[in-house]
């Protein structure tokens, strides 16, 4: 028998076991680097959750790219700014949509088949449905054709279904939601008693005597506010002090700008192209091939757009680039973090602004969700272009069909630049007749990728030159040397900081170099933002690290970045050392009033009270109003207001008063009361009065639908 074969009989059970023991140590792993998703079920489709129930992953970030796209195409601008709102606005969307969706199941609400028929096929059908199957000649809605198409879609294929299934829970979303709103404003009321109780407190004039001593005259240093005594004002107002989880840091910056080599480097090497660029006729080509820091652009643009819409139009250097022949190339001139050369390519006699109407019928809307079939957004279009040469009025027809939700608040006019016309979200057919085909009055129908338009073009605004420049741009970059140099100091600096009181000695050397200390707070999970730049990665790293830990290096920006977490907030109640700013003023004017009180204990008249608080004149009020309607000495005191209404305190001195601004004594001389409407007769009194009370209850029941939202949001975990 071989010693293998020995082994093999001898210790084969053992080395099962190890063998099971260690994939077993490895599945753990795993589990554990997965956030225990094998042992608790995979997490990776959920974004996060409200109120336990999950908000699916990739419907959120479907979600996500429809904000982002519609903010691109509303800003021109794309990055880390963009995407941020994107996904805040998708979050509130989802998190608003779960929660009112959890008070209507709450409630029982619900949509029976009768009703959402009424939803779909009523007098209010969605309004991809009204477009889709109104008459243009007739503006009446076929309800029995748009039920055969939605039954037909019902049946048809995967896409069709799910296209019908979206419009379905659209629209009983929206009639739930309606329910819900409808609820609530129907349960607030403003009686009239109120508004007589209103009116009546009102009408009362109150003529006062009064003194005061303002907080600002007793020294700060006079009082001291404790950490104890903020820590029991912080119990005591809790709801006041809540916080979101957040982190303060401080951070060193390594900048690694462009040294003046580098700037000499990229003035050569501009410089070494202008002769290619002075001859050639394919001036986009070369610009591609150059790496152009300014990409090529067949837009034309007018003299004023150039010199506040283009950073490359260099001040000082307009009318020269503008004066240029065809062909004619100025440069290199600096321009911000490049070196510039232009070329002109072409001009025309071009409308600053151009005034049309449109009526779109679309197919897809700007994120590419269906709208309306082609072939019969084709023939609306047409039927709609019949029914205007045949007298039907524009407007009526653009608020019936018109898609374009932008367009039908104007009834389908709109005005827009020429630089809009030829941007980048414009469709490019619609653009090339309205800006350079058609004149005044011409009228198309025309097809763009969002569908089909009824055009009609109304005017030209300030006709004048535009002009189609190619700028080639070298940009000033740091060299790698300086990029290795600013890294090289952070990762000095980083190795010999390993806590807080390293980094802070570390960070003191630095001042002879001028690289100043500086620091940032309340930095939230879901910033991307910090002082020295845009950062995901260093807002990421500093949620990784623990108190003190030392974070970086990261570029950020043009900066090798350093910090250290010196602040680590939870979510809940702020520290006393957090709430200390905004209740420290508030305690110390209690402490102060406290001071002034004990002045005027034993006065028993204002003059008294007057000599007691350091010789302050006595003053008058003689028309104050309970609404503070007019203008007065009292304002914003509520307490003293009040006491000045109080009949007790007629022809005699009120205890000393703790107001917002000081410490008051208060007299009342009369208190009489006049009418609000002046000689107004009963029944204009009484048409008032209603009118007033439509006006309190209408604005009660908006004070009572819009915030609600918010609320049940605060509420929800």
């Amino acid at each position: 028998m071989s010693v293998i074969q020995q082994i093999q009989e001898k210790y084969a059970k053992m080395m099962a076991i190890i063998i099971a023991v260690a994939l077993i140590i490895f599945i753990v792993m795993l589990a554990f680097e997965n956030g225990g998703s094998l042992l608790r079920g995979s997490q990776s489709d959920v974004v996060g959750k409200v109120d336990g129930k999950e908000i699916n992953a990739t419907a959120f970030r479907q979600r996500v790219n429809q904000y982002e796209a519609y903010l691109k195409d509303q800003s021109r601008s794309s990055g880390a700014a963009v995407t941020q709102e994107a996904l805040q606005r998708a979050w509130s969307d989802e998190v608003s949509m779960m929660v009112i969706k959890a008070e209507v199941e709450k409630l029982g609400l619900q949509i029976g088949k009768r009703e959402l028929g009424d939803v779909l096929y009523g007098s209010r059908p969605p309004q991809q449905l009204q477009q889709a199957f109104t008459d243009p000649a007739t503006g009446i809605y076929d309800a029995m054709k748009a039920k055969a198409q939605i039954d037909q879609m019902a049946r048809g294929t995967a896409e069709q279904k799910a296209e019908v299934n979206a419009i379905v829970a659209q629209s009983e979303l929206g009639r739930l939601n309606e329910k819900y709103m409808s609820l609530l404003m129907n349960s607030i009321n403003y009686p009239k008693w109120m508004v007589e109780k209103q009116n009546a407190e009102n009408s009362q004039l109150s003529r006062i005597s009064f003194v005061r001593q303002v907080y600002t005259n007793v020294p700060d240093s006079s009082v001291a506010v404790s950490d104890k005594e903020i820590e029991d004002f912080i119990n005591k107002h809790k709801d006041q002090f809540k916080q979101t989880e957040n982190r303060s840091i401080s951070y060193v910056a390594f900048s690694a700008k462009p040294t003046g080599s580098d700037t000499t480097k990229a003035l050569n090497d501009i410089t070494n192209q202008k002769a290619e660029f002075d001859t050639t006729h394919e001036a986009q080509d070369m610009l591609v091939r150059a790496g152009s820091a300014i990409p090529y652009s067949d837009m034309y643009l007018s003299g004023s757009e150039l010199k506040t819409a283009n950073s490359q139009m260099g001040a000082g250097f307009k009318d020269t680039i503008l004066s240029l022949p065809i062909n004619g190339v100025f440069g290199p001139y600096p321009d911000g973090g490049s070196y510039v050369l232009a070329k002109m390519l072409e001009t025309k006699v071009l409308p600053d602004s151009v005034k049309c109407r449109h009526i779109l019928l679309g197919t897809q809307d700007r994120q590419g969700r269906p709208l309306l079939d082609d072939s019969l957004a084709h023939h609306l279009a047409d039927s709609i272009a019949t029914a205007i040469r045949n007298g039907t009025p524009f407007d009526s027809l653009a608020m019936k069909f018109s898609t374009d939700e932008a367009a039908q608040q104007t009834k389908g006019v709109m005005t827009f630049s020429s630089r809009q016309i030829q941007g980048e979200g414009f469709a490019p057919e619609f653009g090339k007749f309205i800006l350079f085909d058609g004149k005044p009055g011409d009228k198309k129908v025309i097809k763009t990728q969002f569908g089909w338009h009824y055009i009609e073009i109304l005017n030209f605004i300030k006709e004048e030159p535009h002009y189609k420049i190619a700028y080639l741009a070298k940009s000033i970059d740091a060299s790698p040397e300086t990029d290795a140099a600013a890294n090289n100091a952070a990762t000095q600096f980083a190795g010999s900081s390993r806590d807080r009181k390293s980094f802070d000695a570390n960070a003191d050397k630095l001042k002879t170099q001028g690289i100043i200390r500086l620091s940032q707070d309340g930095i939230t999970p879901i910033d991307y933002r910090l002082q020295m730049g845009d950062s995901r990665e260093m807002v990421k790293a500093i949620f990784a690290a623990d108190l003190g830990d030392v974070v970086g290096p990261t570029r950020v920006g043009e900066n090798e970045v350093v910090a250290v977490v010196t602040k680590v907030n939870k979510e809940g109640t702020m520290s006393v050392a957090d709430a200390r700013p905004m209740v420290e003023g508030q305690l110390r004017n209690h402490k102060k009033a406290e001071v002034l009180s004990k002045k005027l204990a034993g006065a028993t008249t204002l003059e008294a009270a007057a000599t007691a608080l350091g010789g302050v004149p006595v003053e008058t009020d003689d028309s104050l109003r309970l609404d503070n309607s007019r203008q007065s000495k009292i304002v914003a005191e509520p307490k003293v207001l009040g006491a000045s209404f109080n009949p007790a305190n007629k022809g005699k001195i009120t205890s000393p008063i703790e107001g917002v601004q000081g410490v008051y004594v208060v007299r009342v001389e009369d208190i009489s009361t006049t009418p609000l409407l002046g000689n107004a007769n009963v029944a204009e009194e009484r048409k008032a009065k209603a009118d007033q009370r439509r006006m309190m209850y209408m604005q009660y029941q908006q004070q009572g639908t819009d915030p609600n939202i918010e609320i049940l949001k605060a509420a929800a975990t």
